[in-house]
């Protein structure tokens, strides 16, 4: 029973194969057949825009489809490569290599390990909460910039010439000299492939309509010979196992990956968590974050191993794999399998796939990442979620792949401190029956004279402890009413031990005392009353009085109040036997 616990524990998709259902075996193969025969051409073209050879994009789906479905808990994710991912790994790993191609290629090995590596610390700290540390409206901003930049950067392989710029702005800013340049035979072949594409998504909905693509495009240039019109393909691509690479480049050079590598681990996860939560929750199960992030780090150190790039959880696939039916993590091994195997022997056709229909295939791509109307529509929904979006699209932009992610991520830091260090706050009352509310949401809802009731929405620590002093003491001195009590929620916001906090919490007491106010904490009594004796902070008749929960506070304190209606409010609701803090606060509309 230990050694089951620990499989499932350590390896969650090969303890869910052992309990594998023969039922689920044809679904499986199906839907296996379907996501290699999108997951091939896809690995090819991301790629190509990596800045590798192809080959490399096969290495980078066999290994870690087969790693991930051992490590990871969702059962329809797949896996591979992704057109943000990518795109990054090219920004950060070009200029470094300087057109050395074998250079490049080490760089992005080690690039990948140290994503890799990242993701395995994060789990090992339980970092899985970071799923949720960028926000949606970040996130979409990034990916909005990211699908742009990639589908300016390919407009170079569709049409037919070799941008000179790095960057997105100046690009655009010479795009008139580039259109001048348009090579007419690679346009022609890049519109076929864009009509093929078409065509197959409208009339052939189920099939593959990248696979269709290549095929068809590399079978023109091999009947009738077109690469003399100088449209370029792929070339000889090599097959079998990939060589073992020392990296051999400066190590100087590593200190310039580290912290992208960071940023790299940090979108993939948060990317691959949106998709793998939303197949889940469509299929009634739950997904284990930190667990997730282990098998992302596993499945990269086994891209970098196979000589591959960094990958993520793909969305196209997955849908894919979901739609045909997929029901275990036996589908990526099949994937990767029948990737393996054309990656080994059957390379030979890839040389005549001509690099504009693959930079076709990136742009339809980059669509599924592009939503402007959705990063548009927050305007009137969330205008600070619409800024945030608005400012990380810009970013990425102007200043390029790598500043834009830093960027949201700092944002994403900034806007959990602004909420963290500024909360919302109420102040709450009590209604005819005797309820406790928050006031300005219940027009039935009253303050009680003589007591100000106040809730802080966040925990307490030591750089918001000076704003929460500073609003109880403006509140006090602008309530009409003079208040000679305040009761303070706190269950909301005392949730851990500050010695900071507590310092606050003895200089506030002791304003209060000068000013003839009773200072009451509603809730945590045990804890408080320990952590208050251990700060020297006097509790009870004498010092702050500590109580089990709202309505006992207020029950405590009647005697400092008016009446708060004509014929008199019923006595605040008492606890229930056998409840605890947490309901009885739980209680306070």
């Amino acid at each position: 029973m230990r050694d089951f616990f620990s499989l499932e524990r350590w390896l969650p998709g090969l303890a869910a194969l052992l309990h594998y259902q023969r039922a689920w075996l044809m679904p499986d193969v199906r839907a296996g057949l379907s996501v290699a025969a999108v997951a091939l051409p896809v690995a090819i073209a991301y790629a190509e825009l990596t800045g590798v050879g192809a080959i490399v994009g096969l290495y980078s789906c066999i290994l870690p489809m087969m790693v991930y479905a051992l490590f990871g808990t969702s059962r329809q994710l797949i896996v591979g490569p992704d057109a943000a991912t990518c795109a990054v790994i090219a920004a950060v790993v070009t200029p470094l290599a300087a057109g050395d191609a074998t250079r490049h290629w080490q760089l992005v090995m080690t690039m990948t390990a140290m994503t890799g590596f990242w993701c395995l610390i994060a789990s090992r700290f339980k970092l899985g909460v970071f799923a949720d540390f960028l926000s949606r409206p970040i996130l979409m901003g990034l990916l909005n910039g990211v699908a742009i930049t990639i589908m300016v950067g390919q407009l170079s392989k569709i049409l037919g010439f070799t941008f000179d710029e790095r960057y997105l702005i100046e690009r655009v800013l010479s795009g008139s000299n580039y259109l001048a340049q348009t090579h007419l035979p690679t346009l022609a072949m890049s519109l076929f492939t864009l009509l093929v594409l078409l065509l197959s998504r409208r009339y052939r909905p189920g099939w593959p309509s990248s696979m269709v693509a290549m095929v068809l495009t590399a079978a023109l240039v091999w009947i009738f010979g077109l690469d003399r019109f100088e449209i370029a393909t792929l070339g000889a691509i090599g097959s079998g196992l990939p060589a073992f690479q020392v990296p051999e480049f400066p190590p100087g050079l590593l200190r310039e990956l580290v912290l992208p590598a960071l940023n790299l681990a940090m979108v993939s996860f948060v990317s691959m968590m949106l998709t793998a939560r939303s197949f889940a929750a469509k299929n009634g199960y739950e997904i284990d974050a930190d667990n997730e992030f282990r098998a992302l780090g596993m499945a990269n150190l086994a891209s970098a191993v196979s000589q591959g790039f960094a990958i993520s959880g793909a969305d196209s696939r997955t849908a894919v794999n979901d739609a045909n039916g997929g029901k275990s993590q036996l589908v990526s091994i099949i994937a990767a399998v029948i990737i393996g195997f054309i990656a080994f022997y059957l390379t030979a056709p890839l040389q005549f796939i001509p690099t504009a229909a693959l930079g076709v295939v990136l742009v339809m791509a980059s669509f599924s990442l592009l939503d402007l109307k959705g990063l548009w529509g927050l305007k009137d929904s969330d205008r600070a979620a619409f800024w945030l979006a608005l400012v990380t699209f810009v970013s990425v932009l102007a200043m390029g792949v790598i500043p834009g992610i830093t960027l949201a991520v700092l944002l994403g830091l900034f806007q959990f401190l602004r909420n963290v260090m500024r909360p919302t706050d109420q102040l709450l009352g009590m209604d005819g029956d005797g309820v406790v509310r928050t006031l300005g949401d219940n027009e039935q809802a009253k303050a009680i004279p003589g007591i100000l009731v106040y809730r802080f929405n966040s925990p307490l620590t030591y750089f918001n402890a000076p704003y929460f002093k500073r609003r109880v003491l403006a509140l006090l001195v602008q309530d009409p009413h003079s208040p000679k009590c305040l009761v303070v929620d706190a269950v909301a916001c005392f949730t851990h031990q500050d010695i900071s906090v507590m310092s606050m919490v003895g200089e506030l007491h002791r304003e209060l005392r000068r000013r003839g106010i009773h200072m009451v904490m509603a809730g945590r009594h045990g804890q408080l009353s320990h952590w208050f004796r251990q700060a020297g902070i006097r509790v009870g008749d004498e010092g702050i009085i500590l109580c089990p929960d709202m309505y006992q506070a207020l029950r405590m304190t009647r005697c400092y109040r008016e009446p708060l209606f004509k014929d008199e409010a019923p006595e605040p609701q008492a606890m229930a036997p056998g409840e605890s803090e947490q309901e009885a606060s739980g209680a306070i509309a």
